[in-house]
């Protein structure tokens, strides 16, 4: 099995714990990147620490969670290799891996319970993606045209 890392800032501790148990159970290797605790932090910090595991190989995939999932999910889209999806249900962690190639899921601590978050991640390690005609899309994700 493969390395999935795990990060999150202070409001998203708590469900990143539980899926970093969720993925032991599983059979992967974790990486913590933290935080885990409730002293406040600055998401950014930990979305570029699971961009960097990412793109040093020390991680084949990740999951992040910040409060809402918007602000973590800003950060590690900057990075080119990356492809961090935000879902909220079984449908959207799906068709972020069909359809999009999403390389880490992404949750909103603050507003997914812990049965939905526990279904997004079946979802996201279990669908492979299609390639076919999204490849030339998600292609343009790391690499954009000068024009659209």
């Amino acid at each position: 099995m493969s390395v999935i890392a795990v990060a999150s800032d202070h409001a998203g501790a708590e469900l990143k714990n539980f899926l970093a148990d969720e993925l032991r159970a599983k059979g992967f290797e974790v990486l913590d990147l933290g935080t885990n605790g409730p002293a406040s932090v600055d998401y950014p910090d930990y979305g570029y620490k699971l961009a960097e595991a990412l793109a040093t190989g020390r991680a084949a995939r990740g999951v992040a969670v910040c409060g809402s999932g918007i602000g973590i999910s800003i950060a590690l889209n900057r990075h080119p290799h990356v492809r961090a999806a935000l879902v909220h249900d079984h449908l959207t962690a799906r068709l972020s891996r069909m359809h999009n190639d999403a390389n880490v899921l992404v949750l909103g601590g603050r507003l997914t319970g812990v049965e939905t978050a526990r279904d997004c991640l079946a979802a996201f390690l279990d669908t492979p993606y299609e390639g076919g005609r999204h490849a030339g899309r998600v292609a343009k994700l790391g690499n954009p045209p000068s024009k659209p």
